[in-house]
């Protein structure tokens, strides 16, 4: 059974996104299988910065309630500065991808870091245009990963939260 399927989904706000995490963890969706990327720089608040202590991360600012119920449950955190994209926050098992991506020196022409980390993945290069264009105007990657059933059962669930749009990657 393969463990290489991917669910990436695009949600406008944090608030949606905050939904669909919701509702993936309320139907019993293994959140060790789920990462998620973006920003909000629509903020009255500039971040000063995050730390993670024992799973729980500490973030001042707008979202910080959004970003620190996500690390409640989520595998993993890292703040990115990534040139083109800016600062992102990323959760889950996406941080490790971006990191081993960056280890391996995988350049990927006209990828970010995140694009990279995606692409070592094998999700198509037109695919992670998308998705880093998405971040760049400030929504938010829900990324759902797995053998055929846990993807198949992440996109039967996403599909209830309205997702801007949705890939199913093998």
């Amino acid at each position: 059974m393969s463990k290489n399927n991917y669910i990436v989904a695009i949600y406008p706000s944090h608030t949606v996104a905050e939904a669909a995490i919701k509702e993936l963890q309320q139907s019993g969706f293994d959140m060790k299988k789920l990462s998620i990327v973006g920003r909000d720089y629509h903020t009255d608040e500039h971040v000063v910065g995050y730390y993670n202590v024992g799973d729980r991360m500490k973030v001042w600012g707008k979202t910080g309630a959004f970003w620190g119920g996500l690390w409640g449950f989520l595998f993993g955190s890292a703040f990115f500065w990534i040139p083109g994209l800016g600062p992102l926050l990323v959760a889950g098992p996406l941080v490790s991808w971006i990191v081993g991506a960056m280890e391996g020196a995988i350049v990927v022409g006209g990828l970010s870091a995140i694009g990279a980390g995606l692409y070592s993945l094998g999700i198509p290069k037109d695919s992670i245009l998308l998705y880093e264009t998405a971040l760049k105007a400030g929504k938010f990657v829900l990324i759902a990963h797995g053998s055929m059933d846990d993807t198949t059962h992440a996109k039967e669930i996403l599909n209830r939260t309205n997702p801007e749009t949705m890939e199913h990657h093998q």
